[in-house]
C-alpha cells in the first residue's frame, strides 16, 4: 500500500509500553517505509526516546483536557491509514477512532479492559498466545507483521546515566542489586518486611548493597524497606523514568513482583526473579526465559482483582524461596 501511516495507541503504563515495543518492531521490519507514529502519556516518553522503529511521538499530558484535545487534533492532520489501539480503553479507543484512520485495529470485547471500546474499532483481534508481548504482536499480523526478532529498542540518556550515578554516589553505592517492592495495588506485592529480611541475606551472600526502587507515592513503602533490612541498610533514591531506565541496566539483577519495573529489567537483559500471587505469570510475567519466578498460588486463586490486601498466595512465599530462585537465576550468588 502507498503512503502508508500508522499511528499506535499505547498511553501508558510503564510495562504495558514495554510489552507493546516488539510488536511496533515487528511492524516497522514490515513496513521499512511507512510513517509510524505513537501516541503516549508525558510520564512515559523516555520509553520511546530515540526509538528506530517510530517516525514520531506524540505526547499526552494525562491530567490535561486541552492536551488531549490538542493532541487529538493533531493526530488528525496526520492522514493516517491505520490506527492500532493496544490499550483497550474509551480514551485510547476515542483517539484511535478521532484520528481519522479508515481502518483501526484494536481488541473485541472479550478482551478490551473497556469493552465498549470495541465499538470503535473497525477490525476487532481475540488474542490465542498467553503472553501480552504475544498478544500484542496478534495485534499487528492482520499487517503482516511478524514476531521475528523481539526487539526492545530502549535508549537511556547519558544526563540520565549521569544522575543516577551522581545520587548513588552520595549513597555509597557502585555495584548493587535492585528490589521494587511496589505493584500498583497490594495484593501483587510482596511485604516490606519480607523484603527487608531478603535484602539482609543477599547482602551478606554477595557482599552488594541493594537499591530500592519506587513510583511516586510509594516513598514511603521503600522507606520501610530500608528500616525492615537493618544494617547495611539498602539505598533509596529518588528517580524518575529516565533514570529508572539506567538504574534496572546496570544492576547486577532485579527482584520485583508483577510491575513495570521487572518488565523493563527483562526488556534490557537484565536478570530478574519475579514473586507472583494472584496474577499470571504465564500472562505478565518475564518475557526471557532465562529469568526466574516464584511463585506458590493456585490456579483459583488467579485474578486481576485489584486486592487492598496481602494475597495469601503471596504472603506464602518465603525469603529462603527466593534467595534460591536469585541463586538458580545468577548459577551462584558468593
Amino acid at each position: 500500500m502507498p503512503d502508508e501511516r500508522f499511528l499506535v495507541v499505547k498511553l501508558g503504563s510503564l510495562g504495558d509500553v514495554v510489552f507493546a515495543l516488539p510488536a511496533v518492531a515487528a511492524l516497522r521490519d514490515a513496513h521499512p517505509d511507512a510513517r509510524i507514529d505513537w501516541v503516549v502519556e508525558r510520564r512515559w516518553y523516555p520509553l520511546l526516546e530515540r526509538n528506530p522503529d517510530l517516525t514520531d511521538v506524540v505526547i499526552l499530558d494525562r491530567d490535561s483536557t486541552g492536551s488531549f484535545c490538542f493532541a487529538a487534533w493533531r493526530l488528525r492532520t496526520r492522514h493516517y491509514t491505520c490506527a492500532i489501539d493496544f490499550q483497550g480503553l474509551y480514551k485510547s479507543a476515542f483517539l484511535a477512532r478521532f484520528s481519522g484512520a479508515p481502518e483501526r485495529i484494536g481488541l473485541s470485547r472479550r478482551f478490551a479492559r473497556e469493552p465498549a471500546a470495541s465499538l470503535f474499532y473497525t477490525r476487532r483481534v481475540s488474542p490465542t498466545r498467553q503472553h501480552m508481548v504475544e498478544r500484542n504482536l496478534e495485534m499487528v499480523a492482520p499487517l503482516g507483521a511478524r514476531n521475528s526478532r523481539y526487539r526492545f529498542p530502549l535508549h537511556v540518556r547519558p544526563e540520565a546515566e549521569a544522575r543516577l550515578g551522581e545520587k548513588l554516589a552520595t549513597e555509597g553505592v557502585e555495584d548493587y542489586f535492585v528490589l521494587s517492592p511496589g505493584g500498583g495495588w497490594r495484593s501483587k506485592c510482596w511485604p516490606p518486611e519480607r523484603y527487608g529480611a531478603l535484602h539482609r541475606e543477599l547482602a551478606r551472600r554477595t557482599g552488594l548493597r541493594g537499591v530500592v526502587s519506587y513510583a511516586p507515592g510509594e516513598r514511603e513503602l521503600a522507606e520501610a524497606v530500608q528500616r525492615a533490612a537493618g544494617s547495611p541498610e539498602p539505598a533509596v533514591v529518588d528517580i524518575d523514568v529516565a533514570q529508572l531506565m539506567a538504574l534496572v541496566r546496570r544492576a547486577r539483577f532485579v527482584v520485583a513482583g508483577d510491575s513495570g519495573p521487572l518488565h523493563l529489567a527483562g526488556a534490557f537483559g537484565t536478570p530478574v526473579v519475579g514473586l507472583y500471587g494472584p496474577t499470571p505469570p504465564e500472562r505478565n510475567g518475564p518475557f526471557n526465559a532465562a529469568d526466574v519466578v516464584v511463585r506458590n498460588a493456585r490456579p483459583e486463586e488467579t485474578t486481576f482483582h485489584r486486592g487492598t490486601e496481602y494475597s495469601p498466595s503471596l504472603l506464602s512465599i518465603t525469603v529462603e524461596q527466593v534467595v534460591a530462585a536469585v541463586e538458580r537465576r545468577l548459577g551462584r550468588l558468593a
